[in-house]
């Protein structure tokens, strides 16, 4: 049973930097992987295509024969892949079980309005694959309280829309250091906390437009998450192997890849790895890794590089091949809409 990440979010949340890393690091540990992008306005992906859904649909000739801008030419281009799963289905075929990596476009309305990327979706899922949504949302927003519940409100409406296995992901975890401190700790954050703590500080955000409607508009809005109870967080940065090491140790428990991983899999490193417990960091870790004892970890971990350096000629073993990863980062993909359909001549 093959298994597969779809890695949605706003844009500017990291999604192809995420697939890139993941890719690199699924590879570094010996299980099979293709990335398979469904943005048609990613004309520079950073990561191998495996499939590209640019030979299906570009967008130039539907936004001029349609008169849609670019937020309606991918709404379009998405509808049309649906209406054409087959070539979907064929591509997905000629990868057997590879592990699969969904990178999806960024429009918000096609996983919280628009029906079409739902359907596919489903229709992946009934191809035999085991699916998780990895919603992937900048930690910048947690530096104001008011963006901070307009991620909660995206994450919850993603979360009834998609209807699958879900993961939300803060993404860019170590650039928090470089904004104001936070007034709250990062479990707060992650684990959602009583976020009428929050009203206070959504008062001083917006103390020009003070007014007792808005006072009550944003205790609805905090009550409402909370009902659901449904929105947490992980954090990621993709850089860093140790945190990759862990959000996809909790991917794999999310999706079910850890209690039977696809026939075929080389996961024995990566079986090692979990073993021995590397891969584990709770919220308490991460909080004084990034924000707490950056500098001292920073160095910490230069004077570590240095070390395997200089011990880097001869290998020893699978876990040290595993502690060798490289930086995974990618480069960061041209974020301008570029759109360019094929010709049907």
């Amino acid at each position: 049973m093959p298994f597969a990440q779809l890695v949605i979010g706003p844009p500017g949340a990291g999604k192809s930097t995420y697939c890139d890393g993941m890719h690199q690091f699924l590879g570094a540990i010996g299980r099979k992987c293709s990335v398979v992008n469904l943005d048609p306005a990613n004309d520079k992906t950073s990561y191998p295509c495996a499939l590209d859904v640019r030979d299906l649909v570009t967008l130039e000739e539907i936004m001029a024969e349609d008169s849609l801008g670019p937020n309606g030419g991918i709404l379009y281009a998405i509808e049309e892949l649906e209406q054409n799963f087959g070539w979907l289905e064929e591509g997905l075929k000629e990868l057997g079980d590879d592990y699969i990596l969904f990178d999806c476009p960024g429009q918000v309305e096609i996983f919280t309005h628009h029906s079409s990327l739902r359907n596919i979706f489903f229709k992946i899922q009934k191809l035999g694959y085991r699916l998780i949504v990895i919603h992937l949302i900048d930690s910048y927003n947690l530096t104001l309280p008011s963006m901070y519940i307009s991620a909660l409100l995206l994450s919850l409406r993603a979360m009834l829309q998609m209807d699958l296995p879900h993961l939300n992901v803060l993404t860019k975890i170590d650039n928090l250091s470089n904004y104001a401190p936070l007034p709250f700790n990062l479990d707060f954050y992650t684990e959602v906390h009583d976020l009428t703590y929050l009203l206070p500080h959504l008062e001083a955000e917006s103390s020009r437009l003070s007014h007792e409607k808005f006072g009550g508009l944003n205790r609805a809005i905090i009550e409402l998450v909370e009902e659901f109870g449904l929105v947490a967080f992980e954090t990621l940065a993709v850089e860093d192997k140790k945190s990759m090491m862990n959000l996809l140790r909790v991917i794999d428990r999310a999706s079910g890849y850890a209690f039977g991983p696809a026939e075929g899999a080389n996961d024995s490193i990566w079986q090692v790895a979990v073993r021995e417990g590397l891969g584990t960091m709770d919220i308490r870790d991460v909080q004084e890794r990034w924000l707490d004892a950056k500098e001292e970890y920073d160095e910490k971990e230069l004077e570590e590089l240095k070390k395997e350096a200089e011990t880097s000629q001869a290998g020893n073993g699978d876990l040290d091949e595993l502690d060798g990863l490289e930086d995974i980062r990618g480069p960061i993909p041209d974020s301008g809409v570029k759109v360019i359909r094929k010709s049907n001549d």
